[in-house]
């Protein structure tokens, strides 16, 4: 059957589900079930929020020298909404905030939007002040998205790229380069879990020295994710934008790829998610579960879909600290400054 283990009392919604014998879809139902149980008559007594961070002047790193993989298909201008969801990006580039003490860990944010629109304002720049006030260098990434015009993989090729940039600056940046981390919300869920699985193959053609390291993060964050294009979880905007591309499916589907050399990975969604199904990260879950891949599963009552970082007084609110914890318990450091008791 399904063991649930709740970790640290305060943290209510912290659930790790261990798989132990049986049929695996029966068992990650079980779980599940099992979970919101737990889960639906208690409060947090300890809530995580972004914490009043100015962020400082980012600096801007291209991705590309010049041209981007596949020329200039897309051409105009940058363009962002009221809540600040970034449109037509031309430029794929990171922009790095640099901690006045780093402690060594950086994480590359990747915010979602079907691909057809980047959430900085509500995913990437709350996450980035949150992680900025832990000592972690956080990037916020810029790609091109498939709904402008651009082809299919161009978000996976500005991802696999980007890591290999933090890693070739690494020393400039006073980080690590074997501490960079990936943390993906939604669609960037999907590009974050598509960036920690097939880090091994080519999306484009190197073109300089930094395409000589890695781009495998050493840590994974997947936060309300797009896994899977596969039926019945084709229904998102993100499936809608990849099935330009004849094999998306088998390309896109997270799920499909992981290995064991996929990194450590933790997922955090709500059972009531109208847009990623929660069949999404039971899929993930069991997949990293069968290779031996550390990996963390938080599963909210409620919550829907987009929450970021979390409202104040929502259980969601949890996750920034359950995830800062378990990176730290992986090896990478992002909770030592920000535990104090």
């Amino acid at each position: 059957m399904a063991q649930i283990v709740k970790d640290q009392p305060q943290f209510v919604s912290h659930l790790f589900l261990v798989i132990a014998s049986g049929d695996h879809m029966i068992r990650l139902f079980f779980a599940y079930v099992c979970s919101l149980f737990l889960l639906s008559g208690v409060a947090v007594a300890e809530q995580s929020s972004a914490p009043a961070v100015v962020l400082p002047p980012a600096q801007s790193i291209s991705l590309w020298p010049q041209q981007a993989p596949g020329g200039d298909m897309v051409l105009g201008e940058e363009r962002s909404n009221a809540v600040g969801t970034v449109h037509h990006v031309v430029h794929a580039r990171m922009e790095i905030y640099r901690p006045s003490r780093p402690n060594g860990t950086a994480v590359l944010i990747i915010a979602g939007g079907g691909y057809a629109g980047i959430a900085i304002g509500h995913e990437s720049q709350p996450a980035a002040r949150w992680l900025l006030a832990l000592g972690v260098t956080p990037v916020i990434l810029y790609y091109r998205l498939p709904a402008d015009g651009w082809l299919p993989v161009a978000p996976f090729q500005d991802a696999q790229r980007a890591m290999r940039l933090l890693r070739a600056q690494a020393g400039k940046l006073q980080i690590d380069p074997q501490h960079i981390g990936v943390l993906g919300f939604s669609a960037g869920g999907n590009l974050a879990g598509i960036t920690a699985t097939r880090f091994s193959e080519t999306f484009y053609a190197a073109v300089d020295d930094a395409d000589r390291l890695s781009s495998r993060p050493d840590f994974a964050g997947l936060i309300y994710p797009v896994i899977s294009l596969r039926a019945p979880f084709n229904t998102t905007r993100s499936s809608h934008h990849l099935a330009l591309q004849p094999d998306s499916v088998s390309a896109y589907s997270v799920e499909l790829h992981v290995d064991q050399g996929t990194p450590p990975t933790f997922l955090a969604q709500a059972a009531d998610d109208p847009i990623a199904n929660i069949g999404n990260s039971l899929l993930m879950f069991d997949a990293l579960h069968r290779q031996k891949i550390p990996v963390a599963l938080h599963i909210f009552p409620s919550g829907g879909h987009g929450w970021g970082i979390g409202k104040p007084g929502t259980l969601e609110t949890a996750w920034p600290q359950l995830f800062a914890d378990w990176a730290t318990s992986c090896g990478f450091p992002l909770a030592t400054v920000a535990r104090t008791k």
